[in-house]
């Protein structure tokens, strides 16, 4: 309990009140834990402008911004904000003869996952939130508190946690799509209460043509977006360099990478379709038309699979590591498991010790690794799991082993690499694709996230960011 400041206590000279005076008890104040909030720096003009765009929306709607810039921040000093408006309204309510003013303010902070709870706990305490105002709920861990941070997972099997908070927060938001029929329910209980209970969606990016965000877009709208061209412009983040490496595929892996495509081409021509979607129902029907649609799937997963393990592709990504950055920190980022411990396979082979974390590594072991990393080890791979919410502002270079049409990994991707530190102005992203197949269109997605734009040096046949850099004085970002 907080002492609601002077005058409160009884001075030494009073006379003791008896049991039976008819005067007002003292005041009991209760601070909510929120309001404690203090930051160790002033928010930028950007970051004061999305806390007032979304108290102007009524305390509802998405912030867009670009990893690294500060969308933590945004979200604690909007709760703040929120908490203030909730205890002046309760406050208006209040009987003048009882002034028991307890206005808890109870703060549901929604996470993918559960390494970022500690990372969120951590940013309270530093920002003068006490520890045991703050809650975990996931696992085996369940302590509600004024602040409590849970699993999208988690709280879905505990709707009283929803119903019971003043706020919620969504962070990564976008991956409560409406093909996330789990994960959705959470706006369900979000607003069944109470339709004016504020809420908060924090994310990179989100295709607002894509109808998978249509739920996410009518509840919770944007309103700020801050891109990485618009943080980059303004020195809040390093300069992205895209260095695209186009390799071929093996004469072998071609040959399947044919046969399969050819078969997907001669099924889709069968079934008058090639939508993934259209195919599922015709998979569900039974029948001839499932049996086509099986062998469908077969053949994209397996020339997906060839795609992402393309011995050429994990060659060069040895040899960038090798060659280029035998000594830094480097973020590997794959589709697959096996693609990526076929990497720590070669790099073995050429004594390069690396680490791999995925989703089932314990805290502890995670922890453990990151700690080793750029001492005991430089290369870092991974399968999705660094993609989001890992804060290690020194790493300046990626290398992207592509495959993906998601936007949003590709930006969270990125974003690892582009946070601002001293002496850091220019971060590196290897973007390592097949020619011919279907990986360019990921090299194009790069291209559009970083708003940069690629030429060809007909004299050294290397392909460099036209707006940031030149072949020429690349070299001397490169070790």
């Amino acid at each position: 309990m907080l002492n609601s400041g002077p005058g409160t206590a009884a001075s030494p000279s009073s006379s003791p009140k008896s049991a039976s005076s008819s005067e007002p008890s003292t005041t009991t104040t209760t601070i909510s834990a929120i309001t404690l909030l203090k930051f160790p720096f002033k928010l930028t003009k950007d970051q004061i402008d999305a806390v007032d765009a979304w108290i102007s929306n009524g305390c509802k709607g998405s912030i867009i911004y670009s990893t690294g810039t500060g969308k933590t921040e945004i979200a604690f000093e909007c709760a703040k904000r929120a908490c203030e408006a909730y205890v002046l309204d309760k406050a208006k309510d209040m009987s003048t003869t009882n002034n028991n003013n307890n206005k808890s303010f109870n703060i549901l902070f929604l996470v993918p996952r559960i390494v970022l709870i500690q990372q969120n706990i951590d940013r309270l305490i530093k920002y003068g939130i006490p520890q045991d105002k703050i809650g975990t709920y996931f696992g085996e861990r369940k302590e509600v508190s004024e602040i409590t941070i849970s699993t999208y997972q988690s709280v879905i099997s505990n709707i009283d946690l929803i119903n019971n908070s003043n706020m919620i927060i969504f962070d990564e938001v976008h991956l409560v799509s409406d093909t996330a029929t789990t994960l959705r329910k959470v706006f369900d209980f979000a607003t069944a209460t109470d339709p004016k209970k504020p809420l908060l969606g924090l994310t990179a990016t989100i295709d607002e043509q894509d109808h998978r965000y249509d739920t996410i877009l009518s509840l919770l709208p944007p309103v700020k977006k801050y891109t990485i061209r618009d943080a980059v412009k303004d020195e809040r983040l390093a300069r992205p360099v895209v260095i695209p490496i186009k390799v071929d595929l093996t004469y072998d892996e071609q040959k399947i990478y044919d046969e399969c495509t050819k078969k997907i081409r001669n099924i889709s021509r069968y079934l008058h379709t090639s939508d993934p979607k259209s195919i599922t129902s015709l998979l569900r029907r039974g029948g001839h038309s499932a049996g086509l649609a099986r062998a469908w799937f077969a053949n994209v997963k397996e020339r997906k699979n060839l795609i992402n393990c393309a011995k050429n592709k994990l060659l060069a990504a040895v040899d960038i590591i090798a060659t280029k950055h035998p000594s830094e920190r480097i973020m590997v980022f794959s589709e697959t498991i096996e693609s990526i411990q076929m990497l720590k396979e070669m790099l073995q082979n050429r004594k390069i010790k690396s680490m791999l974390i995925d989703s089932k590594l314990r805290s502890k072991d995670r922890g453990k690794i990151l700690s080793e990393w750029g001492k005991e080890f430089f290369p870092l791979l991974s399968v999705h799991t660094l993609e989001i919410g890992y804060d290690v502002p020194e790493v300046r270079v990626a290398i992207i082993l592509a495959t993906t049409s998601n936007m949003n990994q590709i930006v969270q991707r990125i974003g690892r690499t582009i946070r601002k530190t001293a002496g850091k102005d220019m971060a590196l992203i290897y973007t390592i694709y097949l020619s011919y197949t279907h990986d360019f269109n990921t090299l194009k997605m790069v291209r559009q996230a970083t708003d940069v734009t690629v030429h060809e040096d007909k004299d050294k046949g290397q392909r460099v960011s036209k707006s940031t850099t030149t072949a020429a004085n690349l070299d001397r970002f490169i070790v």
